[in-house]
């Protein structure tokens, strides 16, 4: 009888060179008309909590505060021209990591994205992979625009692998047969969902409960190539866009209004 293999794929850091959150959040601003400077403030705000040793789930919730009142139609258009201009630098995917996921769409295993980012800039990714299913953070959306709050938890950590046992029962997959990637340690809840894991990089304490466990290890990034930022207004086409998950919305996968396939700050 054939077994239902589910591999899990971390994004940022692990399938790409670079963090989608900040990236976008740049290329939104300049497309907005903002000077660089508004940018960096913000950013600069967003590493201070991380260095006064603020969690990662707080980080995440006040970069999605800063979206208030965006529009998020404007958002999405923005990450599908941000996205292209990721690819157009030629050093977006980490090869690594990317030839691992391949292999595994070739011999037929059911492939997820989880990541702590949003779907704005997870849709293009995962439509150009041919990914289908991807669990991540979902900001709150009324009348169109983004309130500055989330859905549910952020996709990180213990999210992550209630994500993973949810996709498990839902295949009928065994957990010892089915592999996770990721870089970073709020990855370890998400590895020790399944029977085993890959390491991308990743910092000492990550490599060292890999050899612990006796998880394979992939080279790190490379440094992300800097990203062409745009001089006018958006004006991207949508792109075909994959159903997503939240943290906490159900699995229907007939309704084109739910992220219902499914780095944060």
């Amino acid at each position: 009888m054939n077994r239902t293999r589910v591999a899990f794929f971390d994004v940022d850091g692990t399938l790409t060179t670079s963090g989608s959150m900040f990236r976008l959040l740049a290329f939104y601003l300049a497309a907005m008309g903002h000077p660089p400077r508004v940018y960096e403030e913000r950013r600069r705000e967003l590493k201070a909590m991380a260095a006064i040793g603020c969690p990662r789930e707080a980080t995440n919730r006040a970069y999605f505060s800063g979206l208030q009142g965006v529009d998020a139609a404007v958002l999405a258009g923005v990450a599908d021209a941000w996205f292209a201009a990721e690819l157009s630098t030629g050093g977006y995917y980490h090869e690594p990591a990317l030839a691992a996921l391949r292999r595994h769409q070739e011999r037929g295993d059911h492939v997820v994205l989880v990541s702590g980012s949003f779907p704005a800039p997870l849709r293009p990714i995962a439509a150009d992979l041919g990914v289908e299913e991807v669990w991540c953070t979902e900001p709150e959306i009324v009348h169109g625009r983004h309130t500055g709050d989330l859905k549910g938890p952020p996709m990180i950590g213990a999210a992550k692998a209630e994500a993973v046992r949810t996709v498990l029962a839902r295949r009928g997959a065994a957990p010892d047969d089915c592999v996770a990637y990721g870089d970073h340690v709020f990855d370890l809840p998400m590895f020790k969902a399944v029977g085993s894991a890959v390491v991308v990089g990743g910092d000492e304490r990550l490599r060292t409960s890999a050899r612990a466990h006796g998880w394979p290890l992939l080279p790190g990034t490379l440094p992300p190539p800097a990203l062409p930022l745009p001089r006018t207004g958006p004006g991207a086409a949508a792109r075909t866009r994959p159903a997503f998950h939240s943290s906490h919305s159900s699995f229907a996968p007939t309704s084109p209004t739910r992220y219902e396939m499914p780095e944060t700050a």
